[in-house]
């Protein structure tokens, strides 16, 4: 099944390779996902969804086993306070639903601030557009894809 995200992959002909897992709706952890698809959390990245008092929405993409800085966000992306949205507002303004939330392909191209931990890896993965579904892919073509920003966004 192609998702949005994947035509996005190739339209932009970025070699990547699908991940499949079982998914269970009590436990979307990325930790949880990491050793389903057989990695270290530290290289299969979440998407949070975020909000800055002068930025709005924007994607926070950090490893799995990593907890958001909001104020290095916010510093980094110009902001004076950020927060993650609510649940409830997830899938409206991305068209993904929590565990399948990804910078690719979203409704709109909001900005996309990545920890710079993921050039430390050949490949990382990312959500694939659903839940059950990783991308494998080089950390430099998803920058591209997502025409992402690189900094220090993440803490353990």
């Amino acid at each position: 099944m192609k998702t949005n995200a994947a035509r996005l992959l190739d339209k932009l002909s970025i070699p990547y390779q699908i991940l499949s897992y079982d998914v269970d709706p009590d436990d979307l952890a990325a930790e949880s996902t990491a050793q389903k698809v057989g990695l270290p959390p530290e290289q299969v990245f979440k998407t949070l969804v975020v909000r800055g008092d002068q930025t709005g929405i924007c994607f926070a993409v950090l490893p799995g086993n990593a907890q958001l800085d909001l104020k290095a966000l916010a510093r980094f992306s110009g902001n004076r306070k950020i927060e993650t949205v609510s649940l409830k507002e997830v899938q409206p303004l991305t068209g993904y639903i929590r565990g399948g939330v990804t910078a690719l392909a979203s409704k709109k191209n909001y900005p996309v601030y990545i920890d710079e931990t993921a050039t430390l890896f050949e490949q990382i993965t990312v959500s694939g557009g659903m839940r059950g579904m990783l991308f494998l892919l080089s950390p430099s073509d998803y920058l591209r894809a997502v025409n992402g920003i690189l900094g220090a966004i993440a803490q353990n």
